[in-house]
């Protein structure tokens, strides 16, 4: 709507401020400048000698402030006013979509990048399940400990960290979004997550034969501000008994991955069906073709009772590596529950027992001191 007062060109703007004319007197039609020139500049003549206001870029550098249109008042009311409240938030996102400013589209582009995960758990409301962390899990629970070593927190966990052993495989970009549910899915910034697996022989380091001083495909990451955490490693092999899958527990903070009681969620994510038959076509997945084909998530003890929110979304080839992502909302305000599994409970976390697989060539090797007793059948080890 046009504002015929302010354009007139036999009007000086300085009669805005006249002293002999009453500011509310109902007869006087003429508005006052926005914003007041006591509130920034010495005059709003000052838009005509400089190409910002207040720091802000001016989109018609040679126009007085306040001709500088609809956009550039609604920044004025935001930073200023903080008139958005009284607005509403739709209608203030409503506006700014009409004036084509692309702050509505920058917000629900990065909402939307980070619930792009295993799904949009963190909307809905369901935590992450807890799960085993079977007999392997490296975290002092069930003898070996990786947590103690100097350098469990890195990025890359395709190495070992004291010996130059490299598992082999199909690379993987791990990229795992942490929410609390007691925060209103809020960021879990400075919680530590701890990922392990088995490699492609379904062997898992520091307690496969031959393994004990081996630590790769075993790290610790600290979650940043945007709530992630990312691990470069490479796909796991496929046991029998298991269905393909990663292990990952959840701390508080970095500081307290020491004692493996203090983790806030124990779990594991699975890997779609339709990429794992594609990476064990490789050589180097000796026999995890094969355990793939006999099992299903149906079947599997671990997520027979339901897998939607495990279900990890993955990208890309065998050729180029995956980007594999997944959501892990956690409810901070309750303790985590032991899942139900066979077996009963035993050593490896929440969960642990002797119900789920061997792995495909030479076997997961001698467990530690007080680990579970490997079947002879090849039955079951959940891990």
């Amino acid at each position: 709507m046009p504002r015929p007062d302010l354009h007139r060109t036999d009007l000086h703007r300085t009669d805005l401020h006249r002293t002999d004319q009453h500011p509310t007197d109902p007869h006087d039609t003429r508005r006052r400048a926005f914003p007041a020139a006591s509130e920034g500049d010495d005059s709003p003549h000052a838009a005509n000698r400089s190409s910002t206001w207040h720091g802000r870029p001016l989109d018609r550098p040679g126009e007085d402030v306040e001709d500088q249109g609809l956009a550039f008042d609604l920044g004025t009311l935001v930073t200023r006013r903080r008139t958005f409240g009284a607005l509403g938030t739709g209608a203030a996102a409503m506006v700014l979509a009409a004036c084509g400013t692309g702050s509505e589209d920058s917000a629900s582009g990065g909402t939307t990048s980070a619930s792009d995960g295993g799904g949009d758990t963190a909307s809905s409301g369901e935590e992450m399940p807890t799960e085993t962390a079977g007999p392997y899990p490296g975290d002092g629970s069930n003898g070996a400990d990786v947590l103690e070593i100097s350098g469990v927190e890195r990025s890359d966990i395709t190495s070992s960290i004291d010996t130059d052993t490299t598992a082999e495989g199909t690379p993987i970009t791990l990229t795992m979004t942490v929410t609390d549910l007691a925060e209103d899915g809020a960021a879990m910034t400075g919680a530590a997550v701890y990922v392990w697996h088995c490699d492609a022989e379904g062997e898992y380091s520091m307690y496969g034969d031959g393994l004990e001083d081996e630590t790769y495909l075993r790290g610790v990451q600290v979650v940043g501000d945007d709530g992630t955490v990312t691990f470069t490693s490479i796909f796991p092999g496929c046991y029998s008994g298991r269905w393909p899958h990663i292990h990952f527990e959840v701390f508080p903070d970095i500081d307290s991955i020491t004692d493996a009681g203090n983790a806030v969620l124990t779990s594991q994510l699975a890997l779609p069906e339709d990429v794992s038959t594609d990476v064990y076509s490789s050589s180097l997945y000796d026999g995890s073709a094969q355990n793939v084909d006999a099992i299903t998530l149906e079947s599997d003890n671990v997520f027979s009772d339901g897998w939607d929110l495990q279900l990890a979304t993955v990208t890309g080839d065998v050729d180029a590596g995956y980007q594999v992502s997944i959501d892990v909302p956690i409810d901070t305000s309750t303790e985590q529950e032991a899942p139900e599994q066979p077996g009963g409970e035993g050593p490896g976390g929440p969960g642990a027992s002797d119900g789920g697989g061997a792995p495909p060539a030479g076997g997961a090797g001698e467990p530690p001191e007080g680990a579970p007793d490997m079947p002879s059948d090849g039955g079951s080890d959940q891990g």
